[in-house]
């Protein structure tokens, strides 16, 4: 099994900016590509970015140009990096994890995170 732990939502004002860790634990050798999804209030979970164990990344509408993702494998963590933060990215977010990119991006990927919350107002 696969343990995955967000850490770094909270409160932040438009414009504003926050990182979101996830560190993995337990059977990494299960896992190669990492992901973050959110999901609002009312609104289906959708992918925000990607990144394989090699660094390649992907990122998804609509929080791309505003966010970066990158890994560091010693630490086996995820990061996501997001900047110029609207209202409509207030959302729980989630990271996942799975050796398959493509299970991944189908948001059907075996380990998730609990998931941190972003809340952005004034």
């Amino acid at each position: 099994q696969v343990q995955l732990v967000e850490s770094g939502g909270g409160l932040v004002q438009p414009g504003g900016s926050l990182r979101l860790s996830c560190t993995a634990s337990g059977s990494i050798f299960r896992i190669s590509a990492m992901a973050w999804f959110r999901q609002a209030p009312g609104k289906q979970r959708e992918l925000v970015a990607t990144i394989t164990r090699l660094g390649t990344t992907n990122y998804a509408e609509p929080m791309k140009g505003r966010t970066a993702i990158s890994r560091d494998n010693a630490k086996n963590t995820v990061y996501l990096q997001m900047n110029s933060l609207k209202p409509e990215d207030t959302a729980v977010y989630y990271c996942t994890a799975d050796r398959n990119l493509g299970a991944l991006l189908a948001g059907a990927a075996n380990y998730w995170g609990q998931g941190t919350q972003v809340t952005v107002s004034s």
